[in-house]
């Protein structure tokens, strides 16, 4: 049941001027349900339509909407004068008394049950008991030693806290060999005479994936952490644009038989007694979606509640909930959520509206652990970062920079025994250099433009330059990657790697963050694309030469 309360005036702007229809509720009529519009001066018949629509809602279980036609006695504000621009209505509205009265006086020409009416005297001795309450509940409150503390960790929140990342352990997010070949085999079973799509292979491929033959791809990581959540009785639900499929052709959560169309969801069928599992298409409406996701996870704290952009650059449109919702819930309101956001991100030269989930962003609003934001490089750092969402007493945003390209790199895979042994990893060392004294760069990145570097290292036979991968940004534990950093030799530059342009992505955060504790100890600098107002190129041909120069300089071939 919605109640919208009309009051005439948005400030200084006339109903006219601020919509198109007759009613500001007339937006509802696509949805065909009731909307009642009453007058806010008549108190018995605001009662008879608040009755009417639980009654409505209470039998035929769909949306009401109550709008009550008010006015405001003193425009925005008491201080405000609401008759420099609409004049005519508030020499009306100045004549006329309070609702109270006018109440009253309807009541005075309507005698009760023994004949008697209501007097002026009856009336005002009920506002002296109100008020008498109101004065005793206020003396209460002035008397309280420290504030009221809100029991937003009460009942089904009473398992987990927010605060400080680093208070809260991790939980062990690993699974037995036995339950990845089971999760497998569900991931891969059809039921009888189920047809796939002739040219959809994800079936057989992650057949093979289960088997131990081939190496587990992107999407094989995020289904194997959905079923094994689900099959530990976690409810889980992803929506998105094109979640069902996904926008890039890898995860096929919902399959459609080829002859008749009929759905089939493997991850609702992990095992008997399991948890939900629900994967939704949404509309272009990234502000709506996302609010809605946002507010599902305030009420499912043992849930996983995912939302998924198109492109992360769409998140754009949803700015208003990530600011005022999704990053500052816990400041403002002590409410924590374990929303994860997944924002497809990555310059690859498809243009400026393809390419930055605006990375920025986020850690610019990161602060006193308010979000958590990675970029990954594995399957299984996807399938424990997920895991650790729900299995860790933690309750915090996690904004994921989800991968394109790397959906189907073959060096961003991972083996069966990365999903059943060891955990999340915020920081990735470089095993391949087992003498760290013959390295003189050592280069710090995140996300995609690892496995760029990489290559270009093999390609060029560099043997003296180190990658270090940071995959959880935020919180930062400094500690850890300085622990990293302590096995090269002092004096070694420590250059921080990035596709971005150098206003944007990870590179103001991160120069924020380290320059202190790398004082005096490893040479500091960056490598980036130029400053830019637009977050990529274009043009794909000045793209792949934006990236080459850019993999060159950061192994040494060009000035830093």
């Amino acid at each position: 049941i919605h109640v919208v309360v009309t009051n005439q005036i948005g400030f200084t702007t006339i109903p006219g001027d601020s919509r198109s229809t007759r009613y500001c509720t007339d937006i509802t009529r696509m949805m065909k349900v009731p909307v009642f519009h009453v007058n806010g001066e008549d108190p018995e018949a605001i009662a008879q339509v608040v009755d009417l629509a639980v009654d409505f809602r209470q039998r035929f279980h769909r949306d009401v909407l109550v709008e009550v036609w008010c006015y405001r006695k003193w425009g925005h504000n008491e201080g405000d004068e609401p008759e420099f621009t609409q004049p005519l209505m508030y020499k009306v509205i100045k004549q006329k008394g309070s609702v109270r009265a006018a109440f009253l006086e309807a009541l005075r020409e309507r005698p009760v049950a023994d004949g008697s009416t209501v007097t002026e005297a009856d009336a005002d001795a009920m506002a002296t008991t109100y008020r008498r309450e109101l004065e005793a509940e206020l003396e209460v409150a002035t008397k309280l030693e420290s504030p009221v503390k809100p029991s937003t960790f009460a009942g089904a929140w009473s398992r987990v806290r927010g605060g400080l990342d680093a208070s809260v352990p991790d939980a062990p997010t690993a699974i037995s060999a036995e339950t990845f070949a089971a999760l497998g085999r569900a991931l891969t079973t059809l039921p009888a005479g189920f047809t796939p799509h002739p040219k959809l292979t994800v079936l057989k491929d992650r057949a093979a994936m289960a088997a131990g033959t081939r190496p587990c791809n992107w999407g094989m990581g995020e289904a194997l952490a959905f079923a094994s959540l689900v099959g530990e009785g976690t409810r889980v639900r992803l929506s998105g644009q094109d979640s069902r499929r996904g926008t890039f052709s890898h995860r096929h959560a919902v399959l459609f038989d080829y002859n008749d169309g009929r759905e089939y969801t493997p991850l609702a069928h992990v095992r008997d007694k399991q948890g939900v599992f629900e994967v939704l298409d949404s509309p272009l409406s990234e502000a709506g979606v996302l609010g809605f996701d946002f507010g599902y996870s305030l009420d499912m704290p043992d849930g996983l509640t995912i939302w998924e952009a198109q492109f992360g650059d769409f998140v754009n449109s949803a700015q208003v909930i990530v600011d005022q919702f999704v990053v500052s819930s816990e400041a403002k309101w002590n409410r924590v959520s374990g929303l994860v956001m997944l924002l497809p991100h990555g310059m690859e030269g498809q243009g400026p509206e393809h390419s930055s989930a605006r990375l920025e962003r986020f850690l610019n609003m990161s602060v006193r652990d308010s979000i958590q934001v990675c970029n990954l490089t594995t399957p299984a750092q996807l399938f424990h970062a997920l895991r650790r969402q729900v299995l860790r007493l933690y309750r915090k945003p996690l904004i994921i920079m989800s991968p394109k390209s790397l959906l189907r790199h073959p060096l961003a895979t991972s083996a069966i025994q990365d999903f059943t042994a060891g955990g999340f990893r915020r920081i990735i060392g470089d095993d391949s250099h087992p003498d760290p004294a013959k390295v003189r760069r050592v280069l710090l990145c995140t996300g995609k433009v690892y496995y760029d570097l990489r290559a270009a290292r093999e390609d060029q036979h560099v043997d003296d330059v180190a990658i270090i991968r940071i995959e959880q940004l935020y919180p930062l534990r400094k500690e850890e990657l300085m622990g990293v950093l302590g096995t090269y030799r002092q004096g070694t530059s420590v250059v921080w790697v990035q596709e971005e342009p150098r206003n944007m992505g990870a590179w103001p955060y991160i120069n924020r963050q380290l320059p202190g504790e790398l004082l005096g100890r490893y040479p500091w600098s960056c490598v980036t694309r130029e400053k830019s107002a637009s977050p990529a190129t274009g043009s794909e041909k000045r793209h792949k030469l934006e990236q080459a120069r850019l993999i060159n300089e950061a192994l040494g071939k060009g000035a830093v």
